[in-house]
């Protein structure tokens, strides 16, 4: 069985969570809390694991991947149905094009250990915190609306009328934005999607509070 080490509230463990239950993947979740012991994740045992000390990793038998695109891409290489990325090329461009302006420009400014730079570093207090991660998730965002709400191929999701790799990142992300108390009102595509995926079982299933079984 696939065994998925993640922590309950981390994006970029949801996106996975949501791509195992879209293909019916039975998984075993292994919690890593980010929080409780200095970091659970900074322990050697997981270490081994995943170097960069970060959530996901995913365990197959033998093969350790660590980063939630990549176990995106192999879970999608593996069970191809059903699929998380369009069959033909320039819209497999722009679903990953979607997902990365998420996963790679918006979310990584919004991680653990970069806010706890802010504070320790510079000083940031709470609210600076909390303002630091509303401008970031706006600005981010902000630009995936506007492909959104004027490129033909959006549909009732992301890229046409079935959940792709794109909604997985957007749903974790906007899950952040409400939790940090971001202005929705200039997003009424990115809500739209969401509502759309949130109607759907594996998106359910995959939610924060469905899966949570540690504390903070």
């Amino acid at each position: 069985m696939l065994e998925l080490h993640d922590y309950w509230r981390s994006s970029a463990s949801y996106r996975v969570r949501i791509a195992l239950e879209w293909k019916r993947l039975p998984f075993e979740r292994v919690p890593v809390h980010l929080l409780r012991d200095g970091g659970q994740q900074y322990a050697p045992a997981y270490r081994t694991l995943n170097a960069q000390a970060i959530v996901p990793t995913l365990v197959d038998g033998e093969l350790v991947i660590p980063q939630s695109l990549a176990i995106l891409e192999y879970l999608e290489e593996t069970h191809p149905e059903p699929p998380l990325l369009p069959r033909d090329a320039a819209g497999r461009a722009r679903v990953r094009s979607l997902a990365l302006a998420i996963a790679c420009e918006t979310h990584p400014l919004q991680n653990t250990r970069v806010i706890a730079q802010l504070g320790e570093r510079f000083g940031a207090n709470d609210e600076a915190k909390a303002a630091w991660n509303r401008h970031f998730i706006e600005l981010g965002l902000g630009a995936v609306e506007q492909r959104l709400a004027h490129e033909p191929a959006t549909g009732r999701f992301c890229h046409g009328d079935a959940p792709t790799l794109a909604d997985l990142c957007v749903v974790p992300q906007l899950y952040n934005a409400a939790r940090w108390g971001c202005d929705l009102s200039a997003l009424p595509q990115l809500v739209r999607v969401r509502d759309e995926c949130l109607t759907l079982a594996a998106f359910q299933r995959a939610m924060p509070e469905a899966v949570q079984t540690e504390a903070g």
